[in-house]
């Protein structure tokens, strides 16, 4: 039989609501079905939904705070950026009390991610990534999709941190910011792309004053970052027609696949602010910090925008 359950829709990935990508939240998955599950997704119509489950107990037993399943209208996800932080906001918000003093750990289908608060703005460790260089046939035909010459396409992986995406890093802000994809053959290449360029502070100084205001992601930072990082922004874009969503308005799993492998690779500082959802009017925050340690975090804020409850 259908119940009500707690419901919440969330902001992610920015301070001020209906500026980044909404997530629905089902705060109380238990006894739905995938089917089920699936359903209310489609119906939301939103790029994903969330639905909060206790931990499994091989999970619990590794201190998860809870589970989370995520679904997007067209199928589930192992793993994603902004349901991630924004489940996390709704879950606290609803008077989740996490097990450990340092922060939240959430179980998916990708394993554990390690959710941390010590900064103020949460950030979620980013997961391994595998990436390895596409095929020159599948880099050619997604080009073709998008509208991109070779000229246009500095660097090239397929990137693997649960979702699969193709990263390109393009030539110029305005390449990035014009393209007018085929999202029907993206569809049929069933290829998912995202799409970035690096905007340093010397290559574009009208932007250094939203930088230095933005990129202040985690607080107090390092002696020895250097003081360029606090001048560079990405600018972000995602397609995902295979799921049933053409543009995404802002991506935490893109985004943090994108910066292992650009901050690895040298195209990027090892802290910066990604800009997302322009063409689509949103106004998406992206933080990205790599530590010590060589963990990226990726950190957004969150705004509640809908609290009540759902008949499922």
């Amino acid at each position: 039989m259908p119940q009500q359950r707690p419901f919440k829709q969330v902001d992610v990935f920015t301070a001020q609501a209906l500026r980044g990508n909404p997530l629905a939240v089902v705060l109380d998955g238990s006894g739905l079905s995938d089917a089920q599950m699936q359903d209310f997704a489609r119906w939301t119509n939103l790029s994903e939904t969330t639905f909060v489950l206790p931990p499994s107990a091989t999970a619990a037993a590794q201190g998860a705070d809870y589970q989370v399943r995520i679904f997007t209208p067209g199928g589930e996800l192992p793993f994603a950026g902004h349901p991630t932080l924004g489940t996390c906001h709704a879950w606290l918000e609803a008077g989740g009390t996490p097990r450990s003093a340092t922060g939240i750990v959430q179980e998916c289908k990708v394993g554990l991610i390690q959710i941390r608060r010590d900064s103020g703005r949460p950030a979620f460790a980013a997961p391994a990534l595998q990436r390895s260089n596409p095929s020159p046939a599948l880099l050619a035909q997604v080009a073709a999709a998008l509208g991109l010459r070779s000229r246009h396409i500095v660097a090239a992986q397929v990137l693997d941190n649960g979702p699969v995406w193709m990263g390109l890093l393009l030539d110029s802000l305005s390449t990035v910011l014009q393209l007018q994809p085929d999202h029907l053959a993206l569809k049929n290449l069933g290829q998912k792309v995202g799409v970035a360029f690096v905007e340093h502070a010397q290559a574009a100084p009208t932007l250094i004053a939203r930088s230095n205001r933005e990129a202040r992601a985690f607080g107090a930072r390092s002696a020895g970052d250097a003081a360029a990082d606090d001048c560079t922004t990405l600018e972000v874009r995602a397609f995902a027609a295979p799921m049933g969503v053409l543009e995404d308005p802002v991506t935490g799993s893109l985004n943090a696949s994108l910066a292992q492998w650009l901050i690895a690779d040298g195209h990027a500082p090892t802290c910066y602010v990604a800009h997302q959802g322009t063409c689509i009017g949103r106004d998406g925050r992206v933080h990205i910090l790599r530590d010590a340690d060589d963990q990226v975090w990726v950190g957004g804020d969150s705004v509640t925008c809908i609290t009540g409850t759902v008949l499922l």
